[in-house]
């Protein structure tokens, strides 16, 4: 296993809202990174999106150097051997099972065998991704918080193989991108998903059910509360698409109470996913 010292170059797998915000803060911090996606305009996309988000950060005066030097040490790629230098590598592919698991063998085949492998799954099983590779002591569950640039925290999730040291290492690598980190075991949802899901679905179930309108809903959760945005707020911010999918994963793996809200499948199915189409519970503009 790699001391957080040798770590030079990081490796991350999908380019998308995650992999490029991981890319970035992993830039940041002074790493250089070789962010791969399938497809040209995948990756271009996401060095587009860094680019925005470290001009808005600079714009605010939160960057210690100029946006472009940060920038500068991200390379995108499709190929996946490109990854065979990395230090670390953080998947941020899409959340699904047999994506993952195809990743991480080819993971397993390509990088060497003392780097730590994490997944940024939210839902899934860390013991089930690691199955697919011959090293399941080196992989671990790096769950980062979305806006990843801007989100404090990181969700340590420890699969039922994972190795003390790659767990030790992962707090540390987490620290070393300017984030706090909780740990969790490898069980449905983790910490976060578990208690969050039921919480947005109760409350977009009590503006279906006409509790209350849904500013009010959001207001008195978050006067009431005090957490920043209330549960159709958030399912907006986190998408809810991505609501949707978290939710009926908990579902199958839980039971009933973690049953997706009626009104979410329908938003989904109607492509109201929230801020990124630009309308969900909310509307919105060219934010």
């Amino acid at each position: 296993m790699r001391e957080l010292s040798d770590v030079d170059v990081v490796g991350v797998v999908g380019a998308g809202t995650m992999g490029n915000g991981i890319a970035q803060v992993a830039a940041t911090a002074g790493y250089e990174v070789v962010m791969r996606d399938i497809e040209d305009e995948y990756v271009e996309r996401g060095l587009d999106s860094v680019d925005d988000s470290l001009g808005r950060l600079a714009s605010k005066g939160a960057l210690d150097e100029e946006p472009a030097a940060i920038r500068d040490r991200i390379a995108g790629t499709t190929d996946l051997n490109d990854l065979a230098d990395a230090d670390v590598v953080v998947e941020a592919a899409a959340e699904e099972m047999d994506v993952k698991r195809d990743v991480f063998a080819d993971l397993d085949e390509v990088t060497d065998g003392d780097v730590a492998l994490a997944t940024n799954t939210s839902t899934l099983s860390i013991t089930t991704i690691a199955s697919a590779t011959d090293r399941a002591g080196d992989v671990i569950g790096l769950h980062f918080m979305n806006p990843v640039p801007i989100m404090d925290g990181v969700e340590v999730v420890v699969g039922e193989r994972t190795a003390d040291a790659v767990t030790e290492f992962a707090h540390a690598f987490a620290a070393d991108l300017g984030k706090e980190t909780w740990e969790s075991d490898d069980k449905p949802g983790f910490v976060t998903n578990r208690i969050l899901m039921p919480w947005i679905n109760e409350g977009v179930r009590a503006f279906d059910e006409g509790v209350a309108d849904k500013a009010d809903i959001d207001r008195g959760m978050k006067l009431g509360t005090n957490v920043p945005m209330g549960p159709l707020e958030l399912a907006d911010h986190i998408g809810l698409d991505v609501v949707l999918d978290a939710s009926e994963t908990l579902h199958d793996e839980l039971g009933d109470r973690y049953k997706p809200a009626y009104l979410v499948k329908r938003k989904v199915e109607a492509g109201d996913l929230g801020k990124k189409t630009g309308r969900g519970f909310y509307e919105y503009g060219d934010e």
